[in-house]
């Protein structure tokens, strides 16, 4: 295994760099992937030299997955040079341990799935959500909820399934089952959340506007959909809301300052987390210090386009594909133009 810390650093980026608390939030913000990887993203890329071997035997407690293609699967899209780069979020409740060892992690339903996609430049990540009912092409299974596939066939099938429908490449993927959310919000002393409307659940009070959430309350607020009119489509939101949470309180002054409480943060997270056998810690510090200029501005959040819920010959409630609008997403990110797609269509699904 590559020791970490012989990645080549920046010249910004020297041992005894020490920046003041308010430059450092702004310039060591690295990559937000589902919130929780980017735990791992910040810690890694941030910290050199002893201390990154110390937490590269924390990250190794994670489980590693090969990402592979099946006879039925297809071709994969084609990579496109300066195209930036793509990866793969996944959340699901829960993994056993059986599921674990078998590095596929199949007979679960993934209720978050997201698509990372960042910039050529590393200046902006756009984070966007799917409807977990989505109705596609599930390889070898034929049309299917979108969140199936990673019952079927594990990882590398949700990974198949999305290059598939949405036409680019996967770089990396990286799953969290729900239960680490929990610990990590809670090792970062809770988060700041925007509640959209004032509801309980699970013997939780969430009262409209920003609220500090600890790690219980913030795992029921990803979860809760049956409260809500437009259900899945108001969970993604809030999903989403939580991940920019924990991004907000990862790149605090307090928090990159902190030693130890990068290392509590990647510890209680890795036992959680899966990913493919690329995204190395050796990657993670790639990734790091590639994003080293990114702010927490340059987060986007949006929504896969999709059409109406309907009701399939079987009985099955989904959601349909708007194939025209995906069209317009798909040239995006083939292209790297997601800047300009994001100005026209944020807020739009």
């Amino acid at each position: 295994m590559t020791d970490p810390t012989d990645v080549e650093l920046p010249g910004d980026w020297e041992d005894d760099d020490q920046p003041d608390p308010g430059r450092r939030r702004g310039r060591r913000a690295a990559l937000i992937a589902l919130g929780i990887v980017a735990a791992l993203v910040i810690g890694v890329g941030l910290v050199i030299g002893n201390y990154l071997s110390g937490l590269q035997d924390s990250y190794e407690k994670r489980t590693v997955v090969q990402i592979t293609r099946g006879a039925s699967d297809g071709e994969r899209p084609e990579e496109i040079d300066g195209s930036g780069r793509n990866f793969l979020l996944l959340g699901s409740d829960k993994r056993s341990s059986e599921d674990a060892a078998s590095q596929g992690v199949s007979g679960q339903r993934s209720d978050v799935m997201m698509l990372v996609h960042i910039s050529e430049d590393n200046e902006s990540v756009y984070v966007m959500s799917f409807p977990r009912d989505l109705y596609v092409d599930v390889p070898g299974h034929g049309e299917d909820r979108i969140n199936s596939a990673l019952a079927y066939g594990g990882v590398g099938l949700a990974v198949t399934t999305v290059e598939n429908f949405t036409g680019v490449p996967i770089d990396h993927v990286a799953l969290i089952d729900f239960d680490g959310i929990q610990g990590l919000v809670d090792t970062l002393g809770g988060i700041d959340v925007e509640v959209p409307v004032s509801f309980e659940a699970g013997g939780h009070q969430f009262t409209e506007g920003v609220q500090t959430l600890d790690g219980a309350e913030a795992l029921t607020f990803v979860r809760e959909r049956k409260q809500f009119s437009d259900g899945d489509f108001q969970r993604n939101r809030n999903q989403q809301a939580v991940l920019k949470g924990i991004a907000d309180s990862l790149i605090s002054a307090e928090t990159l300052s902190d030693p130890g409480k990068l290392a509590a943060t990647i510890e209680s997270i890795s036992p959680y987390l899966t990913t493919d056998d690329g995204l190395s810690a050796t990657a993670m510090v790639e990734l790091g210090l590639s994003m080293r200029s990114v702010r927490s501005g340059d987060l986007y959040f949006l929504a896969v386009p999709h059409g109406d819920p309907f009701t399939t010959s079987g009985g099955a409630s989904v959601v349909a594909t708007d194939e025209e609008s995906m069209d317009v997403l798909r040239e995006a990110l083939r292209v790297d133009g997601m800047g300009t797609y994001y100005a026209q269509n944020a807020g739009t699904y």
